[in-house]
């Protein structure tokens, strides 16, 4: 019932909805507005693989880094003939720790929810701050805890020929979680197999995360409204974050 083991050779198809090129490009945005140009990037939670390609697409060295071997895999499997092919690791964020040093961390669609226990979470945030080289940009977004509250009691679908999977939100008030439960059905010749999946996000405030930057040594910490450079308004379903290491001494444009 891990997060991501059945559900990983069908996220892709479940997904397709999902706009990363929207969300690589609003990365560039916030690195132009920095004045940044980086060399190289870790794509964090990278999953299948799909935001590293697109850091690769624009000339990036990238490391996925995925806690989760089964969807590593499928990104392993995408990307092999590919120039500029991303490196990948399997590897727990609040362990993390790269060959080498890099410009730009990012870790997308609110991943670093997935954390729920804000002591791993402060640490992961410190893990990427040692990770990064002098001046290096940290990008990520959370889901608000507005939006995991309104998930309670919500019945969710999604479907193509070959998939099927249906999901139930709960959030719990005294833990600040939110918890998805999936039945996945998965199209196996002309019989259907069953598995299923519990997923949990902790809601994570503004101020919360903005408290574990600054702790870990991060500062010109930003929050951003969705792909958008303007402050986050009320009601707002997902937020991005930057904040940056120390002296800049990333290349700039």
């Amino acid at each position: 019932m891990d997060a991501y083991g059945a559900l990983a050779e069908s996220y892709d198809r479940l997904t397709n909805d999902v706009d990363y090129k929207r969300v690589v490009d609003f990365y560039f945005d916030i690195l132009r507005r920095e004045g940044l140009s980086p060399r190289t990037a870790a794509d964090l939670a990278c999953g299948t693989g799909s935001v590293s390609v697109l850091l690769a697409d624009h000339g990036l060295s990238v490391i996925g880094v995925d806690i989760s071997p089964e969807m590593l895999t499928m990104a392993s499997g995408k990307t092999a003939d590919r120039e500029n092919a991303p490196l990948f690791v399997c590897q727990d964020l609040t362990q993390l720790h790269l060959p080498k040093g890099v410009d730009l961390a990012v870790c997308a669609l609110d991943s670093l929810d997935y954390i729920i226990d804000p002591k791993n979470c402060r640490q992961a945030i410190q893990r990427v701050y040692k990770a990064l080289n002098p001046g290096g940009c940290f990008i990520f977004d959370v889901n608000t805890p507005e939006k995991l509250q309104a998930m309670d009691g919500q019945i969710f679908l999604d479907e193509d020929d070959d998939v099927f999977c249906l999901w139930r939100g709960e959030f719990d008030e005294e833990t600040n979680i939110c918890t998805y439960g999936m039945d996945i059905f998965q199209r196996r010749g002309d019989i259907w197999e069953r598995s299923g999946e519990v997923h949990k996000e902790y809601a994570y405030s503004r101020e919360q995360l903005t408290a574990f930057l600054q702790e870990a040594g991060f500062t010109s910490i930003e929050v951003f409204a969705d792909c958008c450079l303007e402050e986050p308004q009320e009601g707002e379903q997902r937020i991005y974050f930057k904040a940056r290491k120390g002296k800049v001494k990333c290349r700039t444009i």
